[in-house]
């Protein structure tokens, strides 16, 4: 669907959840985004963001090395979660990849061309949100040209008022 010289992006295959059911049983990978996930869990995460796609025509899709086929994670466009003032009605970046796969530039050039595609769909502005300890994430997000917008960070509605993920950031790039 979408390729870059080392990845592919693409819809959801059967066979990727148990290796992202695996990535949400990794404390690690979990760190800055909520306890760790079982496969019913992992599962039906794949199924909303498969149901995302056939709505929206745009997901956190899978992501692929294309050296080996490995399914190393997802990157993607989804529509910002509704409640959040100055994010709400945009399309939000996002990704999560193997800790295997951290360290190599995959975040980087898998959400360029994320970017890429939503540009060329005609959206002018794409968001983006993580919790203030979660530094990758953010280097990620300058190296892709995204901006701090401190007036729009938030609390994340779905979260315990003592969670220490609920404070967000947000960043944005307009075309």
């Amino acid at each position: 669907m979408i390729e870059t010289p080392r990845l592919i992006l693409r819809p959801w295959r059967d066979h990727d959840r148990a290796v992202f059911a695996a990535m949400g049983a990794d404390a690690e990978v979990m760190q800055h985004l909520g306890p760790p996930v079982d496969r019913a869990g992992s599962d039906a995460i794949v199924d909303r963001l498969i149901a995302i796609q056939a709505v929206l025509g745009h997901t956190f899709w899978a992501v692929e090395r294309r050296d080996t086929g490995a399914f190393i994670g997802f990157c993607g466009l989804k529509m910002a979660p509704l409640g959040i003032a100055g994010l709400s009605g945009f399309p939000e970046i996002g990704w999560r990849l193997a800790r295997n796969a951290w360290g190599q530039g995959f975040a980087s050039e898998a959400a360029r061309a994320s970017l890429d595609w939503g540009w060329s769909r005609g959206f002018a502005r794409i968001v983006a949100m993580t919790v203030p300890a979660n530094t990758r994430s953010q280097a990620v997000m300058q190296r892709i040209g995204m901006q701090r917008r401190p007036d729009l960070d938030f609390d994340h509605p779905l979260l315990a008022a003592d969670s220490p993920l609920r404070p967000h950031i947000a960043t944005e790039i307009s075309r």
